[in-house]
């Protein structure tokens, strides 16, 4: 009997700690360094701001959906495997891959219908249009594209907005890193912030 109030009190003292520093410490040593003057932009998930209001996140993806089609102001991301449409909008709560490989009929399928309306909205051949406008990516939420797919839709912003095909180019690269894996890529986000901005915010 002894033995067993011993082992029972051991282990009672053993949960009583690990909580104590797993529930209690840990959490809020966490929370504290977050609060640290430069990573505390970090922790709140990269939040974008303009005129004070959140816009969005500079590291998740979410496709611009314009209110007019044929007046389409906006530089757009890749797609997402779970839009309900080939070219999306995603959902930002949820990511994930199709998990289809690239023999699966239904996404052969699907690529092409992609190739095809990107090529109707952009006015080029199928065959211009890079792999990654019409491929999604294992997140579907990649807030970035290839500097490919950025300089295809530069003559449709151009055209929308008013602003000289140059200046869009120059937006465009100043907005170009190689920030991640050191591709270079084009944070969609925040280029059509820059756009929106040069453009007189006028859309």
């Amino acid at each position: 009997m002894n033995t067993l109030v011993k082992q029972t009190w051991a282990g009672l003292r053993v949960l009583i700690v690990l909580t104590v520093l797993l529930g209690v410490i840990y959490p809020l040593a966490v929370w504290a360094i977050a609060r640290i003057p430069g990573l505390e932009g970090h922790a709140e998930g990269s939040v974008v701001t303009r005129n004070g209001q959140a816009v969005g996140s500079s590291l998740i993806g979410v496709d611009p959906v314009p209110a007019d089609p044929a007046k389409d102001p906006w530089f757009h991301n890749r797609p997402s495997a779970l839009s309900k449409d080939a070219l999306g909008p995603g959902d930002p709560s949820t990511s994930g891959a199709s998990n289809k490989g690239p023999y699966n009929e239904d996404l052969v399928k699907t690529i092409g219908e992609r190739k095809d309306a990107i090529a109707k909205r952009e006015g080029v051949s199928p065959d211009q249009v890079p792999p990654d406008a019409v491929t999604a990516s294992g997140s579907g939420l990649d807030p970035s594209i290839s500097v490919a797919y950025a300089d295809l839709q530069i003559a449709r912003v151009a055209r929308v907005t008013g602003l000289p095909a140059d200046r869009v180019k120059q937006l465009v690269e100043a907005n170009t890193s190689g920030a991640g894996i050191g591709i270079p890529g084009v944070n969609v986000l925040q280029l059509n912030l820059a756009v929106q901005g040069a453009a007189g915010g006028a859309h």
